[in-house]
């Protein structure tokens, strides 16, 4: 970005946009900040959705290495979904959904999915359209989700 005027920002467009009022901006950025909090628990109740049904069991340290964390933060993020009612487990065994668990896992799968679609159909590669609807995905609302559905029907080829 570049700056031209005092509280004036150039998005290399040509034009300077107008700073969106303060209560806009700052529900703006208050969607990401709880974006980014969801995006954990969504990343978490995916990968274990997907190992239960690859190999029958979610253990911790599977949940760790594939997330890329320590033991010791899958065990903290797997409390986190105990707490919210997302996860089962009992000590030293595998974790397990519970029925919301299962269906937030549902929901982020198939977000996922159209992400990746709108992705690859607008030319994106598939290794960098899986990469990055990984971040993408906690991110769009339904509004636009609804609008890349839209699209992906009305170009189908």
């Amino acid at each position: 970005m570049q700056s031209t005027t005092p509280g004036k920002v150039s998005r290399g467009s040509g034009e300077t946009p107008e700073l969106p009022t303060e209560l806009i901006q700052a529900r703006r950025f208050g969607k990401t900040r709880s974006a980014q909090s969801t995006a954990l628990f969504e990343d978490y109740v995916e990968l274990i959705s997907d190992l239960l049904a690859s190999s029958g069991e979610a253990r911790p340290t599977d949940i760790a290495r594939r997330l890329g964390v320590s033991h010791a933060t899958a065990i903290k993020a797997i409390s986190r979904l105990k707490r919210a009612g997302l996860a089962t487990s009992r000590p030293y065994r595998a974790v397990f959904l519970t029925e919301q668990g299962h269906a937030l896992a549902e929901r982020v799968r198939a977000r996922h999915r159209l992400v990746v679609d709108l992705l690859r159909a607008v030319g994106v590669p598939a290794e960098s359209a899986e990469a990055d609807a990984e971040g993408m995905e906690h991110h769009v609302s339904d509004v636009t989700l609804k609008a890349f559905a839209h699209f992906l029907k009305s170009h189908k080829r």
